[in-house]
């Protein structure tokens, strides 16, 4: 991409009564807004301005603001021209700003050259979309956090930390005569240790941003008439799922996006588990196993007369999907047995007893939901993640434990070395610093025109 040419994008556009906005940014923006206003206009200042076509018939009359480079949001020369919302006149002025020089912007263009120019890093870029793309409060909040370079300063700490262990790993390197074994000593060792201390705690912060922005995806499994459609419609709110005492009712996937105390849930209602010879029946059953391998958690739904879940043997892969993947056993109808609503830990897992059809306990599977998300605490504090971040800071705290047996158990302080800094670029990759422009290309090419 080119700096030297100049770039235009609605970035708002409004109904009747309301605004939009053209911006400009590039060497040329200004020339542009001098051409409309006449005279070179006052930085940061509003101007009032009548819009005129090539053939000098008034397009509209708004308003225009300049803001010369670099103190700018891309480090350019940006001109912004604000008009009534008419989508016609935003047409006809945005053809008359090509006319003039500028060209459409892409998507996440303006965007793109703030991170170009140094006045973002790459996880506030990000952090733009997600603001944008917010579906709560929470999660807009965090947005805005990241934005503000929250979610950054705590990566360039963790980094500080790591260039601190290269300079001590690499000096001991350097000066092999000095009678002290560096490469074996006490300091060695908790530097290793407050790295991974700090590494862990920003990973598990990465974690909960990145379940706030994208949710959990949840599958429903369990036999015939267990009552997973009324589980479904209990966390919904509303009848999404057919429900009747017939089994089978269910015969493909129904998937539901939720809100649960502002974490977004996918849910999926899957067929019953049983054998069956039905050619309708097992290909839903099929569908349920692909579904389940995709689960970030699954839901184990029995009728709470009985504590083993029927059915999930009816195919390996559920099976297999059983053993790898985090489960909440889910005892529904307690209604029928007269039971009081109730959560307990068995061998390591969490089962719930509830009625999905009078709402009882459902409150307790909803707090499980958000301790599952790791924002059982709240959203307060937290900042938006995705999940490349979280993927760097794993490849960056695996990079780190090779480092530590290189140096710490093998004395290899040139292999550390190499560890460590390969550690240093992995975490450099989250704000930007290493980054491919197949990566960039994918991250920008994502945002809304005008971003």
């Amino acid at each position: 991409m080119s700096h030297a040419d100049t770039i235009a994008a609605i970035a708002t556009a409004s109904g009747a009564g309301g605004i939009g906005v053209i911006r400009l940014s590039g060497a040329q923006a200004l020339v542009i807004a001098t051409g409309f206003l006449s005279r070179r206009p006052t930085p940061r200042f509003a101007h009032r301005c009548h819009f005129h076509d090539a053939s000098g018939i008034l397009i509209d009359d708004g308003l225009l603001l300049a803001f010369p480079g670099p103190a700018s949001f891309t480090g350019e020369d940006v001109a912004e021209l604000q008009t009534h919302g008419s989508p016609i006149a935003l047409s006809l002025l945005l053809k008359r700003c090509i006319e003039l020089g500028a060209r459409q912007a892409k998507p996440g263009e303006f965007s793109e050259r703030a991170y170009l120019n140094n006045k973002i890093d790459l996880a506030q870029a990000e952090a733009i979309a997600d603001l944008i793309a917010s579906g709560s409060e929470a999660a807009a909040r965090a947005a805005q956090r990241s934005l503000s370079g929250e979610f950054s300063e705590r990566v360039n700490a963790v980094s500080r930390q790591l260039i601190e262990l290269r300079v001590y790993v690499e000096a001991a390197i350097d000066f092999p005569e000095e009678e002290v074994d560096f490469l074996n000593s006490a300091e060695l060792r908790e530097r290793f240790a407050q790295v991974h201390q700090s590494l862990q705690t920003l990973l598990a912060q990465t974690r909960r941003g990145q379940r706030l922005r994208d949710g959990l995806h949840l599958v429903i499994l369990g036999a015939p008439n267990a009552g997973k459609s009324s589980l479904l419609n209990a966390l919904a709110g509303y009848e999404s799922a057919i429900v009747t005492p017939n089994p089978g009712t269910t015969r493909d996937l129904l998937r539901e996006h939720l809100q649960v105390d502002g974490m977004p849930l996918t849910v999926v209602d899957t067929a019953g588990l049983r054998e069956s010879q039905d050619p309708v029946e097992m290909e839903g059953i099929r569908r349920a196993s692909v579904e389940a391998a995709k689960a970030d958690l699954l839901l184990l739904v029995s009728d709470s007369s009985t504590h083993a879940i029927e059915g999930l043997g009816a195919d390996a892969r559920i099976a297999t999907a059983l053993r790898t993947i985090p489960r909440l056993h889910i005892h529904n109808k307690i209604d029928v047995r007269g039971e009081t609503a109730h959560i307990e830990q068995k061998g390591g897992e969490t089962h719930i007893h509830l009625s999905a059809r009078n709402g009882d306990g459902v409150d307790l599977l909803r707090q499980a939901l958000r301790d599952h998300a790791g924002l059982s605490e709240g959203s307060e504090g937290l900042f938006s993640a995705r999940a490349r971040h979280v993927a760097a800071l794993e490849r960056t705290a695996t990079e780190l434990d090779r480092a530590r047996a290189q140096a710490l158990d093998s004395g290899h302080g040139e292999l550390a070395a190499e560890d460590l800094n390969r550690a240093h670029q992995t975490l450099s990759e989250i704000l930007g610093q290493f980054s491919s422009d197949d990566l960039l290309g994918a991250i920008f090419s994502s945002f809304c025109i005008g971003k």
